[in-house]
């Protein structure tokens, strides 16, 4: 995922850490934020993945929760995901919404729903011109 979305220190050439979404964290940071749209960037990097996969609650201390814990040390918390349909379709050249691949939408639609907050841009690629509208 980092070596295709080229996810890269600009100094220093040093890696970047890089991951599936944590949507409890985004959650979370929309509350507290009074986020009220959001944006998709690197739309094109998650192109190839048969299953993408969302932090969709944490295993803390013995008990699956849904909300942002007090304490996030890693031998306390573990990652509850849920797998989604990924998709092939190279993203780079679409123009419109409507051209996106349908497991994109259903992944859009997903995060919409959990965060209430509509995602109104997905960026396809690095160029100004490569982000879609929605």
């Amino acid at each position: 995922m980092g070596r295709v979305g080229r996810e890269f220190g600009a100094t220093t050439g040093r890696p970047r850490r890089c991951g599936w979404l944590d949507l409890v964290a985004l959650k979370y940071a929309v509350k507290v934020n009074g986020v009220t749209q959001l944006m998709m960037m690197k739309g094109d990097v998650l192109s190839g993945f048969d299953k993408l996969k969302v932090c969709t609650a944490y295993r803390y201390r013995g008990e699956v929760i849904t909300h942002f814990p007090y304490d996030i040390e890693p031998e306390n918390v573990t990652p509850v995901y849920t797998e989604m349909a990924g998709w092939s379709k190279d993203l780079t050249q679409l123009t419109e919404a409507d051209a996106l691949p349908d497991t994109l939408l259903a992944y859009i639609d997903f995060l919409e729903q959990e965060l209430k907050v509509p995602i109104k841009i997905v960026s396809v690629g690095p160029d100004r011109k490569q982000t879609i509208h929605r």
